[in-house]
């Protein structure tokens, strides 16, 4: 029993080896006229966790700028385009206790691009993303047990490139492309309108010789006039005329939006 259990966890580990792969070898994604020009990296202001090993700015700025440098170098667009990224904060997980603490590692960046040429921010906001490291066999049970500061910083670096990348795709259209068609939303579903009908009223029988009862145009039943007998012609059915009263339509509020605030790197000259 325990041998097979020992062969199962190495099968999870190999299966857990193949999801951290490197995609930097495969052509890139399309970005238009995209071509990296300013890569800047900025951790003034980066805030650790307490629990967390400990690395020096500095160190964040290479790590960052080489994974930027990496990834977006391979576009080769005619256009320059400066990209900016702010590093906020970080966990890089300590030594633990395997498969009972598991610290994970984290890293929290703020992205901003530039049109180099226009010197345009083109985001009006920073894009602040949060990065985890992907689960392969080495974080499986803890990177702090498996990887050194350096290969944790690495891995982070790399991932938060990446998804720096997947935000450039989404809004192809800052690099001369079509834009993304946008997604109509779905209506909500109107409820249908609870029209209570009208209750009917009981047909009256007219006594003979009357005359046939009159409905008024608001749905009022009129009873029946008789006249006398020495009348010859019958006497005119009474006209009732309902004004219906006009609804005011109720005054909406409209909805306050607020800003979010968010934190950017300052801007740069070109190069």
């Amino acid at each position: 029993m325990r041998r097979f259990r020992l062969l199962a966890f190495g099968l999870v580990l190999t299966a857990l080896a193949a999801c951290q792969t490197n995609d930097l070898k495969e052509p890139p994604v399309p970005l238009g006229d995209f071509r990296l020009g300013l890569n800047i990296a900025v951790a003034d202001n980066v805030q650790k966790v307490p629990i967390s090993r400990e690395a020096s700015k500095e160190d964040w700025e290479a790590a960052v700028k080489k994974a930027v440098a990496d990834r977006f170098g391979r576009y080769d667009g005619d256009k320059l385009y400066n990209i900016g990224i702010s590093i906020d904060g970080y966990a890089l997980a300590p030594p633990g206790v395997p498969l009972v603490l598991k610290p994970k590692s984290v890293l929290v960046i703020t992205a901003n691009i530039w049109d180099d040429a226009a010197q345009k921010k083109l985001n009006p906001e920073g894009k602040q993303l949060t990065i985890f490291e992907h689960m392969s066999a080495e974080t499986v049970i803890g990177s702090g047990v498996t990887q050194n500061k350096k290969k944790q910083m690495e891995i982070l670096s790399y991932n938060a490139a990446k998804s720096v990348e997947k935000w450039l795709l989404e809004h192809p259209e800052w690099f001369g492309l079509p834009p993304k068609p946008k997604t109509a939303a779905s209506p909500a579903a109107a409820s249908p309108a609870a029209a209570s009908p009208a209750a009917a009223s009981p047909a009256v029988e007219s006594p003979a010789g009357a005359s046939p009862a009159v409905e008024s145009p608001a749905g009022a039943t009129i009873p029946a006039v008789t006249p006398p007998a020495a009348t010859l012609a019958p006497a005119k059915p009474a006209t009732v005329t309902a004004t219906p009263a006009t609804a005011k339509p109720a005054s909406g509020k409209p909805l306050l939006i607020l800003p979010v605030p968010s934190k950017t790197v300052p801007k740069t000259g070109t190069p």
